[in-house]
């Protein structure tokens, strides 16, 4: 699949407003993408059983770095919490509580990771825990959509006019909050794919599809291991092939090898986190398309239809899913008033076996879609590994975003030290090396991806997110 292709199957190529955006590239470097997570530390206490440290990690996998870390600490990764599943290409800095001695904590040394040990707590912390992410980004080589460089004025401006007509379409801080590319693997989008074998009980085609399935732009011996796989099946040769960062991949070979034909166990190799990850990510799919759908069709993702069903807003930003209600022509009007003040917003499904689901044309759209993706016949029940079942979820349909800032930054000489920038923009990419670059500064309620509401400003190619 091309880029295009991969937008497309993510539910990723619709947009709210007309525009050209800067184009440009993210992640030219790591420090180009920065990220810290807000959040409260637990109440510490010296006679708590768990260290609390806050950990800024530089080009690190979130789940890598915890294997990693459980390592040096000689426990299991299941004594290691967190509260979000940051980038890897990028600085992130987050809490961890860690169910170890803090001076274990704090004599640990690990390549391209800084450890501040906070103090001792009783308290554990839980995915989606903290209140809000806050990222600096930098956009380089903005270009015009014919592949010219953009001078810094004309992004600036271009960046104010689409986030006006944002701000007019939905509202003050408003975008359309579709699920990121980071969810399903912007380059090979292989998570979804795998969560639909996992809810039908194919865990031979899952593991095959992990294993296997093609990426974009690929590394050469990552390309040839995949292709082995898909052609043979062979776990010895592939054994031989595999590069040796693929630690999931040989996890899944390795338990092949000794448990030939046991697929719910090689599928097992994966964390359980990055298992829920892969039904997760098929929810998040149906969702995008869902709320694609209703883009096109012109209807209003912040203020809701009757048949709607709204949820109210806590203080992080993240919807109650305990309160939903179900719009009706008496409600409308309050209803809406309260979506237009910050208090309720409108939801849009994240299918699962149970759940609050809409009705009338909402239905229609999301019925439409989830047939169209061959959904509707799924019970989101897994017989082999009952916590990966779902009864499903609601997600709100805007997104938002605060402490907006945008400014240009110097460019700088990146000679021969980063390949793709070396190397120019392909025919289906949309960069310059002598465009301008854009910092953009914002902060996102969890669960809201920056790389997003990025692509609305920037409009570029999915694979240069």
């Amino acid at each position: 699949m091309d880029s295009e292709q991969i937008a497309e199957t993510l539910g990723l190529n619709s947009w709210v407003c007309p525009g050209d955006g800067i184009g440009g590239l993210l992640k030219v470097r790591v420090e180009d993408f920065r990220v810290e997570e807000q959040s409260d530390v637990p109440a510490l206490d010296q006679k708590g059983r768990f260290t609390i440290a806050r950990i800024t990690l530089t080009d690190w996998e979130t789940n890598r770095f915890v294997n990693r870390l459980a390592r040096a600490l000689k426990i299991s990764r299941n004594r290691i919490w967190f509260t979000g599943t940051k980038d890897k290409r990028a600085v992130t800095t987050q809490l961890f509580v860690i169910d170890a001695h803090q001076n274990k904590v704090a004599e640990v040394e690990i390549k391209d990771v800084e450890i501040e040990v906070l103090g001792r707590s009783h308290q554990k912390v839980k995915l989606g825990g903290h209140s809000s992410n806050r990222f600096t980004i930098t956009i380089r080589g903005c270009a015009e959509k014919d592949g010219s460089p953009m001078e810094a004025d004309r992004a600036l401006a271009e960046i104010d006019r689409i986030r006006s007509q944002l701000q007019e379409i939905l509202g003050e801080g408003k975008f359309p909050n579709w699920v990121g590319p980071q969810r399903f693997g912007s380059n090979r989008p292989v998570t979804p794919v795998v969560g639909r074998h996992v809810v039908n009980g194919d865990f031979e085609s899952a593991v095959n599809a992990y294993l296997g399935m093609a990426g974009l732009n690929e590394m050469e011996k990552v390309a040839n291991f995949r292709t082995l796989w898909r052609e043979t099946g062979d776990v010895e040769e592939a054994i031989e092939a595999i590069p040796q960062h693929l630690g999931y991949e040989m996890s899944m070979l390795n338990s092949l090898k000794s448990r030939p034909d046991d697929w719910v166990s090689a599928f097992k190799k994966l964390p359980k986190n990055l298992q829920l990850m892969t039904v997760h990510s098929l929810q998040s799919m149906a969702f995008n398309h869902a709320l694609g759908a209703r883009i096109r069709k012109g209807v209003s993702i912040t203020e809701p239809l009757e048949g709607d069903v709204v949820g109210l807003i806590g203080e992080s930003g993240k919807i109650n899913t305990g309160k939903l209600s179900i719009v009706s022509a008496e409600t409308k009007p309050r209803i809406t008033r309260n979506c237009l003040l910050g208090r309720l917003a409108v939801t849009g499904t994240l299918p699962g076996s149970e759940g609050t689901l809409p009705l009338g044309v909402v239905a229609e759209i999301e019925s439409e879609v989830f047939e169209r993706l061959e959904l509707s016949e799924i019970d989101w029940r897994v017989e082999a590994i009952p916590r990966l079942s779902t009864k499903g979820t609601r997600r709100t349909l805007a997104g938002s975003f605060s402490d907006f800032k945008v400014e240009e930054v110097s460019t700088i000489d990146l000679g021969e030290s980063n390949q793709r920038w070396a190397a120019g923009p392909s025919e289906d990419e949309r960069w310059h090396p002598e465009g301008c670059c854009i910092r953009f500064r914002f902060s996102l309620p969890p669960g809201t991806y920056a790389t997003t509401l990025l692509r609305e400003f920037t409009r570029a190619p999915l694979h240069q997110s």
